[in-house]
């Protein structure tokens, strides 16, 4: 049970993954990894639809417009680039001055948000990617994750080295809230609903209320994890991915652990949810995405009537692949 769609590709570790959202072409799954070519993909089946060529360097961020028109990767190299996703052009690259760790399209699509080794945030204009970015506050380390929020308004940074999320009003400069964690903070998803924050930092994972930026909850993990998502259609189960290699699944509500995918040979980097919450993702160390069906659970950790429930989805399954095959043949 539990087998995932094992993806591919990369010839070095898989650092980031990204979904675009549902899209009237369906949805599509960006991966990036330190072989500096990130990869779209069909996010249902995982199928490979191009790579795009250009960078120098790992890429250890990439992401998708909200129409999956464009793609983001941010390098090692020292630049951020935009890519046609349809035909995989290279549209424009931003120059830094150090290692880009960070990147993310605004929700409206019209700008483009890094950050990196030099603790700068930078804003740029999609529509005039030849002027000047705008630069945000100070970050007192080095940049890992940036995203937006509050209808493009708000941006939350947080650091390598350094523990909290900071979030700053793009209008005034100002960090208007900082979200204390222990440890640096690895990970972080703002809901596809804008209601919730979701961050990873050492083996805590964390929910902060988005608009007020209170912490819901903290649950402690099996082992260190690096990345977490929250289902996004119902919010009621979680996902966590880290050192153990194993991609868990947990109860939104109570924190426990309700799945277990096993599969990866190396630590998991990366862990999102499918824009419609039937499946997840994750990228690891040994260079594999695997798209994983929700319900899917280990073999030896799936009870019995849940086995007999699967085993009877293949049996209509196979009924169905046969009834099209007799059917394809007789129109032969």
């Amino acid at each position: 049970m539990g087998v995932p769609l094992v993806c591919h590709g990369h010839s070095r570790p898989v650092v980031d993954v990204s979904y675009s959202p549902v899209t009237p072409d369906g949805f599509f799954l960006i991966s990036a990894s330190k072989d500096s070519n990130p990869m779209l993909r069909n996010g249902e089946t995982g199928d490979w639809i191009g790579t795009f060529e250009g960078h120098k360097g790992a890429v250890w961020s990439c992401g998708l417009d909200k129409n999956a028109m464009r793609a983001a990767s941010a390098s090692a190299d020292f630049t951020a680039k935009i890519w046609n996703a349809l035909t995989g052009d290279e549209l424009h690259s931003f120059e830094h001055k150090h290692i880009v760790r960070a990147c993310a399209f605004s929700q409206d699509t019209h700008l483009l948000l890094t950050g990196g080794m030099e603790k700068i945030l930078r804003i740029f204009d999609l529509n005039r990617p030849d002027a000047a970015p705008k630069e945000v506050g100070n970050s007192p380390g080095s940049i890992r994750t940036v995203e937006w929020l509050h209808s493009d308004n708000t941006i939350l940074s947080s650091c390598t080295d350094t523990g909290d999320v900071r979030l700053w009003d793009i209008r005034s400069d100002k960090i208007v809230q900082t979200l204390e964690t222990k440890f640096p903070v690895t990970s972080a998803e703002v809901s596809h609903d804008g209601r919730y924050i979701t961050t990873a930092d050492g083996s805590s994972v964390k929910f902060w209320d988005a608009n007020n930026f209170g912490l819901l909850k903290s649950y402690e993990m099996p082992c260190n994890v690096e990345s977490a998502s929250l289902e996004p259609k119902h919010g009621n189960t979680f996902i966590a991915g880290g050192e153990d290699m194993w991609v868990h699944r947990f109860d939104f509500r109570t924190g426990e652990e309700i799945g277990c995918n096993k599969g990866h040979h190396g630590p998991v980097h990366c862990v999102r949810y499918a824009p419609g919450g039937e499946s997840y993702t994750s990228g690891s160390e040994d260079g594999t995405v695997r798209i994983w069906e929700v319900g899917s659970v280990n073999h030896e950790e799936s009870n019995l009537s849940g086995h007999v429930k699967l085993v009877a989805e293949e049996v209509v399954r196979k009924a169905e692949s046969l009834r099209i095959n007799e059917k394809a043949s007789e129109a032969k």
